[in-house]
């Protein structure tokens, strides 16, 4: 079915409805989506629905200070998001596993110079999908300094579940914002994937990215913001749910034991350790997490 649906028109339209500012239209919106998947507001920093402008602001709210404890750890790797893991593991080379019976490669994902494709190779990789509900703002997994980024336009597949497993090179087709960082215990890749229905994707540095289906790949000006990032500080949002893949090179992190296809996680929390086989202590920081086992015939975004 989404092969025939006019997939950027109706994510315009949809970024149209997002932003409308009628108090009673973007009230009654925010207020059914809150009942629907059954938002935690307590931990929103503002007044649900009145202190919002747009559907969109909600959907991109902030939490309260504390909602997500940052795992401070000097060898940790915290979650860049609240997310469901699709897959984690070690590259074979440089494929990376999509889901049964579909791999893609560190050259179609990253759209880059080759030498930025083989920093990665037989590295480490952790695929997060964003349902709807969740918290959209994206945080980064280790500190380190900000070396490049760009923008891929693309498709806008949904990256829910059940699209995962029939497409084919999903995550490469789909449009996506890649951010690289200089750690110091090597790079570190994060990138956005834009989605059905995502109206933009937004960092610091880009500002609003508003979905090309075709063009070439942007390289984009980060000078006018401090390149410098902290673990767990803020890098961006997604305007309507999608998903995140963090890389990093080859002998350079451990996931945790459990971090398999399924398992939910809040931002900050530790999924893997610097060089160090994690699993079986427990986090300084323990934020909730649950598994949802339902995840494969969920739908969303």
């Amino acid at each position: 079915m989404q092969y025939l649906l006019p997939r950027h028109w109706l994510t315009a339209v949809v970024y149209r409805v997002a932003r409308i500012r009628i108090k009673p239209v973007k009230n009654a919106l925010i207020s059914a989506f809150v009942r629907l998947y059954g938002v935690d507001v307590d931990e929103v920093s503002r007044d649900v629905p009145d202190a919002f402008r747009t559907f969109n602001d909600f959907f991109i709210r902030e939490l309260k200070d504390g909602a997500r404890p940052i795992d401070t750890r000097p060898m940790s790797i915290v979650s860049p998001v609240d997310g469901t893991v699709t897959q984690a593991g070690k590259l074979q080379a440089d494929s990376i596993f999509q889901a049964k019976g579909h791999h893609y490669s560190l050259d179609d994902l990253l759209a880059a110079d080759l030498d930025d494709a083989r920093a990665f190779r037989d590295g480490s990789y952790v695929t997060l999908y964003l349902a709807p509900h969740y918290y959209h703002r994206v945080h980064a997994p280790l500190g380190g300094e900000l070396v490049a980024a760009h923008y891929v336009p693309g498709d806008l597949f949904s990256v829910n579940a059940a699209t995962v497993l029939h497409v084919a090179g999903l995550f490469h087709r789909n449009e996506r914002l890649i951010l690289r960082i200089a750690t110091k215990h090597g790079p570190m890749a994060l990138i956005f994937i834009g989605a059905l229905n995502v109206g933009s994707i937004s960092t610091r540095w880009s500002g609003e990215i508003r979905p090309r289906k075709s063009g070439v790949v942007e390289m984009l000006d980060t000078s006018a913001h401090s390149r410098r990032v902290e673990k767990g500080e803020l890098l961006g949002w997604f305007n309507m749910g999608s998903t995140v893949i963090v890389l990093l090179p080859r002998g350079v992190c451990d996931w945790r034991h459990d971090l398999t296809p399924g398992k939910t996680l809040c931002m900050g929390e530790s999924i893997g350790e610097i060089g160090k086989k994690v699993g079986s202590e427990k986090s300084r920081v323990e934020p909730k997490s649950r598994v949802e086992p339902d995840f494969f015939v969920r739908t969303g975004n």
